[in-house]
């Protein structure tokens, strides 16, 4: 059956990189959470200096429950930073902060990759779901056009991974240029401000590979039920 076959070995790359990224992400978070930098200022009074000073006056700054889930919504203009974030002066705070003010002045650039990302999304989201049930009921009723159906659905959550790795590494680099050029880092805090940033970019890489990792579970599934018939 698809949840409990040899094909699982494929997929545990994936699983292990994942979980190392999760790791290494709240780690470094962790650590820097609790060095404040030199400049004092705040995450969420950097982020409005940064985009002010980019022309990016549209943004407004929101502060959201939870930790980690700082995020920018396109479609609102909104930068939300999130409670452990938002207030504070400290490395990873501004690193963060930094990296989310990247993705507002890609949407204020119209940066490519992001406005790809942006136009998939409404099909991704719907695709995605449909997927693995799809694919799933495929198998169970050994219904070849339908595994095709689920695997083409799942091919759009591959890209979808793929166009976010250059999206969020051209965020980081934004982030570490602004906070040094501007002043905000030493170039000792920026230094910790990469760590942060390279931990976080390394769960999009994690995922990317799982999302392809599973993709060529499904064709190796789908191919093999093909030969059966």
């Amino acid at each position: 059956m698809f949840f409990m076959d040899s094909t699982m070995l494929i997929i545990i790359p994936g699983l292990l990189l994942s979980m190392l990224a999760s790791y290494w992400v709240r780690s470094a978070y962790g650590k820097y959470a609790k060095v404040a930098t030199r400049s004092g200022i705040t995450a969420a009074e950097m982020s409005a200096r940064m985009l002010r000073e980019a022309g990016a006056t549209d943004v407004r700054i929101e502060r959201v429950r939870g930790e980690l889930t700082d995020h920018y919504d396109p479609r609102e203009r909104v930068l939300r930073l999130s409670d452990g974030v938002y207030g504070s002066t400290s490395i990873a705070a501004l690193g963060i902060a930094a990296h989310e003010c990247g993705h507002a002045l890609q949407h204020h650039e119209e940066y490519a990759p992001l406005t790809l990302r942006s136009a998939i999304v409404p099909a991704v989201s719907v695709t995605s779901n449909m997927a693995m049930p799809l694919f799933f009921i495929g198998l169970i009723l050994a219904w070849e056009p339908l595994l095709w159906v689920g695997v083409a659905c799942f091919l759009a959550a591959v890209l979808f991974s793929l166009v976010t790795l250059p999206v969020e590494f051209n965020a980081s680099g934004r982030a570490l240029r602004m906070l040094q050029a501007d002043g905000y880092l030493t170039d000792e805090e920026n230094a910790g401000a990469k760590k942060v940033l390279n931990a976080a970019a390394m769960t999009y890489v994690a995922s990317a590979l799982m999302a392809i990792l599973q993709l060529a579970r499904m064709l190796l599934l789908a191919n093999s039920r093909g030969r059966r018939r």
